[in-house]
């Protein structure tokens, strides 16, 4: 231990003793000074004057120069300030220099010269970081932004960690206006240091500038968290509180709007307790209150306040008291910003718009003499202050209630801005009010091609277009205005018939919300549930209208009173509750005022009440009116209702003699028409026939004509039934002239399509799809009882399922259609569907037809796990929805996927109780076999054999009309071997192909083939060939070349009859595969060429052999090409070795590679190793 402090004590020796011997030698001396410098305060003096004399031997040396200037800093300021500036003069990189002279610079004031010295040593050296730094944070200070910005990058590349570096860099890009850059320095300021508050509530301040409200919110509640009483923050999240709830506002979110600005008012009232002599707080406060209440929404629920009078005049109340208390509270706020700040013009009108509202919403402001006095008055003395500010003196046209200064105002404000659009909009409403219509339109036309996001301009073009052009331009120009600010559009929607809009909709809404105290929001509101078949929220709304105009303090017109009760009448009617229909129509009926769409509405709620005599009587009093109707087209109403209730009440030889006694007169109308054309349709006498050949006379358009068209075809379908089955063919051929003749009748298209769909002719379902034509009303359904285009596309996709043409995902050996290529359009239809549920999430249909479709796509992809999870989402979705929006069939086929998404997943308990639960929905039995033939798989996944039985003997009693259930039903028997007495499933197959297919002899055939086919697969795989030779070749007789996977089975099976010491099948299988190559030649179906060249080499024809082996190399693709064809390709090579024919196979690879390729593919196969060990041996 002594030895080693005895050599740590040697060099510290060894210094003096050096600076005695050579006293010249500088760096003796600055080692001393070092060493004692290094002592301790006591021993600065003596250092520094070593460090004196260090620097007078070398006057280079600037650390020398920096001792001093620290020693010199508490004794002489002057000569420390040129000891560090000799340092940094030495040295430009001596950061500790420059900082110290940098401090003892700024102390005393002198700027100038720290920036002199930073700018000198920067521009020295490059890597001087802490003068860039210096420099950066002096040009912030003198809000140099452009120049503080390359000084401040230059000293972060020195000081990447600095979190006081970022911030400053954020705040010159901030003020320079690079606000995604300083968004992005900010964001590196708070990564180093989560506490930097600063560079939180900027960043958020540039956020909400920029319009990202959320994000802007996100970071003034992060400031907040670290500094609850920040005033900054708490100023900067109201504000975007603010922002967001005025972003909810114009998309509608009223309510959302109105949660986000309670919390921002709270948010400003802590910031008011903070700083309450500010004035922008309380400005900010009063436009949080005041845009709370102008757009407060009253959201009571109309069906709950349907029959509560008393509860919906205080909801109503409730509503006006909490609008007007806001109000008054952001008088008062802003009344205290003036206060505090008496020189700011906008707060004089911002209070003249808060009275304004304020006096608009008070109980007692009829009782005013002059209750827009106050905001006239604040107006003005806001003009005093700024009288050249534009928007001001449009703020006082909006206040003003004197016309003359109103226009006054507005034209004032055109002369000192003429491009504001706001000033022309409300200059040609006043003029439209005075009646100046030629100088309002200009106006308003002004104002739109100014500024096109305006809404009043086209709100007054709308109104203008009304009187003047067709009504579908004025709902457009209507429709413009709601979209941009949601005000009336119902009374045109309901003229122009777009009722059942989403954008008509979600204006009334608002409106409802906005202003519930008029009685005409709650009508349109009703006119609108009805069109969208909301009968009940309808109802609810007519009561609530006729509640308000008869407490109304203002005089209502009996007719709107009645125009009321006729609408809730008829959506009572609508909705089932036809008894207080008839009490409202009878109390009409006692005042004498029912016309005839209400007369109408009584006959047919009498008749659903089952009081047929009166319904009768009502409809004799109808009759009687439209006798005395000058136009037929107002007949047409009432004359099919009467026939309508004639055909319901008396049946239809009542219906026929009493159309046939009607005047001729009231039969010239579309309307009527049909109506005589459905009764002639059900009429087996044809005793209407001149009748409805004069009616057809007066179909003028071509929608009446295609619809005309359409009906026919149904009546075809009736009329000429026989058997108890349609005459789907006589409606499909009527359809199809009629396409002729309009080919581009959607109405037509999907009536056929969805015909053929129905029908049980074997290839219509791939001509269904070429009727589908997609169109923007494929959403809509065209006819009520028809099916829209995408559902028919979407079946069709359903029910054959073939990969679209170019899929490499096919997992199949060989297609199964000979449509693959033409119609393989699942894919195409599967993204429809996805397409048709993203724009119409509620609709049923297209969650129901997606979830079959997928299915079929899962089973050809094997079932991945993927598809089976999407299922799993799907069916739970739709079947959470299906009690209220689907049919029972419906539901039991969704029960049937989720059981077959069950069984594949390995979930056996799922599927087993998704089928029991399908099996005990209400459905006839030959729907319900199929829940029992699903049960009769789940158990025997489970190997509960008993009760398979069980299943299966109840699938045999219930039966189905469906051939193909037969068939996989024959297949459990087989397959587990279950056999009951005096029942068999050959036998039910075949009763159900007779009855069901008796007329249609193309489809009996090859429902037959198939099950003959079926039967020899069953016999192969017995290995009883020579049965299944026979069903085959049954099979192949009844299909008659419709199919060539009938000749490949038979062909195939004869193969192997020979190779079982059979050779006279060797000649029958060469010409089921060559029948089989020729059915195919358009779709190369695999295997074919393959086997047919294997019989052609057993009977010894060597060219027919390389012939067909070259067909079957050339329709595989290389990634899914069989072992067997690689092995023949190696057999014809040993065979032809030499021979130039084989040149292009030698090409592509070797002799030996062949039979290596078809090992590598089935390594199982024993001759593949034969042939190769022979080889070897050679």
């Amino acid at each position: 231990m002594k030895n080693t402090e005895e050599e740590a004590e040697a060099p510290v020796r060894h210094i003096p003793e050096a600076v005695a011997t050579e006293p010249d030698e500088p760096s003796h001396h600055f080692n001393l000074a070092l060493l004692l410098w290094e002592r301790g305060t006591e021993w600065r003096e003596k250092a520094a004057e070593h460090f004196m004399l260090a620097a007078k031997l070398s006057p280079q040396n600037g650390e020398a120069f920096r001792y001093l200037g620290d020693y010199y800093c508490t004794v002489d300021k002057q000569r420390a300030l040129k000891c560090y500036q000799r340092a940094v003069t030495l040295n430009p990189d001596d950061s500790h220099s420059g900082e110290s002279i940098c401090d003892l610079l700024d102390r005393d004031g002198k700027e100038s010269l720290e920036f002199a010295v930073c700018q000198d040593a920067s521009t020295k050296s490059a890597r001087a970081f802490w003068a860039f730094r210096r420099l950066g944070y002096l040009l912030v200070n003198q809000k140099r932004w452009s120049e503080a910005v390359p000084n401040l990058q230059h000293a972060i590349r020195g000081f990447p960690s600095s979190s006081d570096l970022w911030e400053a860099l954020g705040l010159a890009y901030q003020r320079h206006g690079m606000y995604t850059a300083a968004i992005k320095s900010y964001g590196r300021a708070v990564e180093l240091d989560d506490s930097s508050i600063f560079s939180l509530i900027e960043s958020g301040n540039i956020l909400l500038m920029l319009g990202s409200f959320r994000k802007g919110i996100e970071q003034f509640q992060k400031a907040l968290s670290i500094y609850p009483r920040n005033v900054s923050a708490q100023y900067g999240l109201a504000s975007g509180l603010l922002a967001l709830s005025k972003e909810c506002i114009n998309t509608g979110a009223f309510a959302w709007a109105a949660s986000l600005l309670e919390e921002a008012s709270d948010i400003a009232k802590e910031c008011i307790l903070l700083a309450g002599n500010i004035s922008c707080v309380w400005k900010l406060h009063g436009d949080i209150q005041l845009t709370f209440a102008r757009y407060f929404p009253w959201m009571e629920e109309e069906r709950i306040l349907e029959n509560d009078e008393e509860g919906f005049t205080k909801s109503l109340f409730s509503w006006n008291r909490t609008c007007y208390l806001a109000a008054v509270r952001a008088t008062s706020s802003y009344q205290r910003a003036l206060h505090l700040a008496p020189w700011l013009a906008n707060v004089y009108m911002d209070i003249a718009i808060a009275t304004d509202l304020t006096s608009s919403l008070k109980e007692s402001s009829k009782t005013d003499l002059n209750p827009r006095q106050l905001p006239e008055k604040m107006s003005l003395g806001s003009l005093l202050l700024e009288g050249n500010n534009h928007e001001f003196w449009v703020s006082l046209g909006c206040l003003s209630g004197h016309k003359a200064l109103k226009q006054h105002a507005f034209i004032r404000g055109l002369q000192l801005d003429v491009s504001l659009a706001v000033a022309w909009a409300y200059l040609g409403k006043l003029y439209r009010e005075l009646e100046e219509m030629q100088l309002a339109r200009q106006a308003f036309d002004r104002a739109r091609s100014i500024d096109p996001s305006l809404a009043l301009p086209w709100a007054g073009m709308s109104a203008d277009l009304l009187g003047r052009e067709p009504v579908s331009e004025a709902y457009e120009s209507c429709l413009r205005a709601v979209q941009i600010m949601p005000i009336g559009l119902a009374k045109l929607a309901l003229i122009s018939g777009h009722l059942s809009s989403s954008q008509v909709f979600g204006a009334i809404r608002q409106a409802v919300c906005r202003a519930p105290s008029y009685p005409e929001a709650h009508h349109l509101n009703g006119l609108v549930c009805e069109a969208r078949s909301d009968y009940l929220s309808a109802a609810a709304s007519y009561r609530i209208a006729l509640y308000m105009m008869r407490t109304s303090a203002c005089a209502v017109h009996r007719s709107h009173l009645t125009d009321v009760s006729v609408d809730l009448a008829r959506v009572l009617s609508k909705a089932g509750n036809a008894a207080d229909a008839v009490k409202v129509l009878e109390d009409l009926k006692r005042e004498g005022l029912l016309d005839v769409k209400s007369l109408q509405i009584y006959a047919i709620s009498l008749w659903q009440l089952g009081k047929n005599d009166l319904a009768l009587s009502a409809a004799r009093d109808l009759a009687k009116l439209a006798s005395t109707m000058e136009h037929s087209a107002a007949a047409a109403a009432p004359v099919s209702l009467i026939c309508k209730l004639l055909y319901s009440i008396s049946g239809l030889n009542s219906a026929v003699n009493s159309i046939s006694k009607m005047p001729k007169e009231l039969f010239q109308s579309a309307k009527v028409s049909f109506i005589i054309s459905a009764v002639h349709a059900l009429d087996g006498s044809g005793s209407l026939e001149s009748v409805v050949s004069n009616c057809r006379y007066f179909l003028s358009s071509q929608d009446d004509i295609t619809e005309m068209h359409s009906l026919i075809a149904l009546s075809k379908l009736v009329k000429r039934a026989s058997g108890g089955f349609l005459a789907m063919g006589n409606a499909i051929a009527h359809l199809r002239k009629a396409l002729h003749m309009y080919p581009n009748a959607k109405l037509l298209r999907d009536l056929l399509g969805y015909l053929l769909l129905s029908g049980k002719e074997w290839n219509c379902v791939h001509v269904a799809s070429r009727c589908y034509v997609a169109s923007a009303s494929d959403h809509y359904p065209n006819k009520v009882g028809l099916r829209s285009g995408l559902e028919i596309s979407g079946a069709e996709a359903v029910s054959c399922h073939v990969p679209p043409s170019g899929n490499s995902n096919i997992n199949y050996s060989f297609l199964t259609c000979k449509y693959h290529g033409k119609q393989g359009a699942a894919a195409a239809a599967i993204k429809q569907m996805q397409r048709w549920l993203h724009q119409e999430p509620w609709h049923h249909n297209a969650k129901y037809l997606l979830v079959l479709a997928l299915l079929q796509q899962a089973r050809d992809s094997r079932y991945p796990h993927h598809l089976l999870t999407l299922l799993k989402r799907l069916i739970d979705s739709a079947l959470s929805s299906s009690d209220r929006s689907s049919s029972r069939y419906q539901k039991f086929q969704l029960l049937l996927a989720a059981s077959e998404v069950s069984l594949c997943g390995g979930d056996v308990t799922s599927c087993v109780s998704y089928a029991r639960d399908a099996s005990g929905i209400q459905l006839p039995g030959y729907y319900l076999f199929f829940s029992h033939l699903q049960l009769c798989r789940a158990h025997a996944a489970e190997g509960n054999y008993m009760k398979l039985k069980e299943e299966y003997t109840r699938c045999l009693k219930l039966g189905t009309d469906y051939p193909v259930g037969w068939i996989c039903l024959r297949f459990v028997e087989s397959r587990y071997n279950v056999h009951v007495e005096s029942m068999s499933s050959d036998l039910g197959f075949r009763d159900c192909v007779d009855y069901y297919y008796s007329e249609e002899g193309g489809s009996r055939s090859m429902w037959m083939a198939v099950y003959h086919l079926f039967l020899g697969l069953i016999s192969s795989w017995a290995r009883d060939l020579l049965r299944a030779e026979e069903f085959v070749a049954e099979a192949c007789s009844l299909a008659a070349g419709a199919e060539s996977c009938f000749f490949l089975c038979h062909g195939a099976i004869c193969m192997e009859l020979a190779r079982n010491q059979r050779p006279e099948y060797l000649s029958k299988a060469v010409g089921s595969l060559r029948k089989a190559q020729d059915v195919s030649s358009t779709a190369n179906l695999p295997f074919v060429s393959l086997l047919l060249a294997q019989a052609e080499a057993s009977v010894g024809f060597k060219q027919r052999w390389e012939r067909n082996l070259r067909l079957e190399y050339f329709s595989w693709p290389p990634a899914k090409m069989p072992a067997e064809v690689y092995f023949q390709l190696h057999l014809l090579a040993r065979q032809t070795t030499g021979d130039e024919s084989q040149s292009s196979f030698r090409e592509t690879t070797t002799v030996d590679n062949w039979i290596l390729k078809a090992i590598h593919l089935n390594p199982s196969c024993s001759r593949y190793w034969k042939v190769l060990l022979k080889l070897l041996a050679e």
